[in-house]
């Protein structure tokens, strides 16, 4: 959970730009989601159903053998790190579709997970190029990793996972990291 302005504790919301994020190729933004997760490793997070499904849409577009690597450690990553994967509910929605509480030049995608983030009165945390598009809603973008700072690691076997997993490396510019995915 996130603290606002006011002190009021707020859940964090997690989109698949800052989860598949943790495999980009560029190695500031890599990291930099990477420190996110074990900074909130053992705290409490809330991913939409339809975020989740867009991590694995990306994936399942990689061969066999790089899934069968990356797997392991996203598997593992969900079951230590307290994910709540929830689905939009009717209140989500209407926000959504709401001119006035998410700006309608925003992708249809995005204005249905703010709906849900409003509407729960949380904290999206993402990254990437899109995050400008944002401002002024309940987001946060993760930034860039400073070069020369050593790489944060997760408690193992999660760090050991995570450096098998890294043989997939998403490519900086492409629909995986530049608009949510």
């Amino acid at each position: 959970m996130s603290a606002d302005e006011t002190g009021t504790a707020r859940d964090d919301f997690i989109d698949a730009a800052l989860f598949l994020g943790m495999h980009s190729a560029d190695d500031t933004v890599r990291v930099a989601a990477k420190a996110f997760f074990v900074r909130h490793l053992d705290g409490h997070v809330v991913m939409s159903l339809e975020q989740v499904g867009r991590c694995d849409d990306v994936i399942w577009g990689y061969s066999r053998e790089l899934q069968d690597l990356y797997y392991p450690f996203m598997d593992h990553l969900h079951t230590v790190m307290d994910i709540s994967r929830e689905g939009y509910d009717r209140a989500d929605v209407h926000l959504a579709l709401s001119d006035t509480d998410t700006p309608r030049q925003l992708l249809f995608i995005d204005r249905m997970l703010l709906g849900q983030v409003i509407n729960r009165k949380g904290l999206l945390h993402t990254v990437g190029p899109r995050s400008a598009a944002f401002d002024g809603l309940p987001v946060r973008t993760v930034t860039d990793w400073p070069v020369g700072q050593p790489e944060p690691a997760f408690p193992e076997p999660l760090e050991r996972l995570y450096r098998e997993s890294l043989a997939l490396r998403l490519p900086v510019g492409t629909g995986a990291l530049s608009q949510g995915v």
